[in-house]
């Protein structure tokens, strides 16, 4: 008995040309491929918020004490006063010197930028574009296109409410 490859009356067998589907697939991923830009992420900051913050154990010997920044605010919301440490500052571009001085030109692993903490302590009432310029003094600087990052271990004091008087 012989089989025959026998169609019925009308039909027509479709074939689907793969080799030009792969193509365009190989194409399509070469092209986002070359044209993936690779860019720092904006607003992505090391912040520690203070009620998600563990329990703290013994510090490290070689590890300095957090560094503390005191924003105050006027009874609007605007900066009133910038303190870090017992040294009251004029504005941020000082801040940002303050900061540069400390951490110095050291920076990669191992680095004293890596192992230093900030602290900011705000008033409850300060607009927050104030924490912002903070934290932009404080964390790096761009240099010739290049983002030179400083401290980027920045956490946050509980919030204090103003007492009513």
């Amino acid at each position: 008995m012989k089989v025959r490859n026998v169609q019925r009356h009308g039909e027509e067998e479709i074939e689907l040309q793969m080799t030009p589907m792969i193509d365009i697939v190989f194409q399509l991923l070469i092209f986002f491929i070359m044209t993936f830009k690779i860019v720092t992420p904006e607003g992505d900051f090391n912040i520690k918020m203070p009620l998600a913050a563990p329990s703290e154990g013994l510090p490290d010997e070689n590890q300095l004490p957090p560094i503390k920044v005191r924003l105050r605010a006027s009874s609007d919301g605007v900066l009133a006063a910038i303190q870090m440490g017992e040294r009251t500052l004029q504005n941020f571009p000082a801040l940002h010197l303050q900061i540069r001085e400390i951490v110095g030109d050291d920076h990669g692993p191992g680095s004293i930028a890596e192992s230093t903490e900030v602290e900011l302590d705000c008033d409850y009432q300060l607009h927050f574009e104030h924490v912002m310029d903070a934290i932009t003094a404080i964390s790096g600087y761009v240099d010739d296109g290049l983002t030179i990052k400083l401290i980027e271990k920045i956490k946050y004091s509980p919030p204090k409410r103003k007492k009513a008087s």
